[in-house]
């Protein structure tokens, strides 16, 4: 079992899974900040003053740290990255669902699904995902080329 959830397959297809969710995510935010900003002051815990710049800079953190995990640049810092804001997500969630706010998610689309625990378990599995894969991932696009034995020597030789 632990071969199979350190495997670098596993790594693979939940870079993925998250870089996907995360660009399909910001896709519908990008072009409409206003209407981002007012799910996000359904959630009453950003102050007012930064609330039209995380509207702005939110969306576009989301699709670069997807991009670069579809992409394997830099997985571990954009795993972390992700992770973080999974936490962030499901703080926000639950002080709102104990408070009783009834409003939307604000994820995907000014239509999105009420808070509650599907959500907030949602939200826990993806971070347990960037969490495999800040750990176990070996990403050989970018990383493949610097390991290989004899790449400074050659670049020495063809520099001749």
């Amino acid at each position: 079992m632990k071969r199979v959830t350190t495997s670098e397959y596993l790594s693979f297809a939940l870079r993925v899974y998250l870089g996907y969710f995360f660009i399909y995510a910001s896709l519908s935010k990008i072009p409409h900040p206003a209407q981002f900003a007012e799910a996000i002051a359904n959630y009453r815990l950003v102050p007012y003053m930064v609330l039209n710049l995380v509207a702005i800079i939110l969306p576009w953190i989301e699709f670069v740290a997807g991009l670069f995990l579809i992409i394997g640049f830099k997985s571990r810092a954009s795993a972390a990255v992700i992770g973080l804001l999974l936490l962030l997500f499901n703080i926000m969630i639950l002080i709102n669902m104990y408070q009783g706010a009834s409003i939307t998610c604000g994820c995907y689309d000014t239509v999105s699904e009420p808070l509650g625990w599907k959500k907030t378990l949602e939200n826990m599995l993806m971070l347990l995902f960037a969490v495999q894969i800040y750990y176990c991932d070996k990403p050989l696009i970018w990383g493949g080329l610097k390991s290989s034995p004899g790449f400074s020597d050659r670049i020495a030789i063809s520099q001749w």
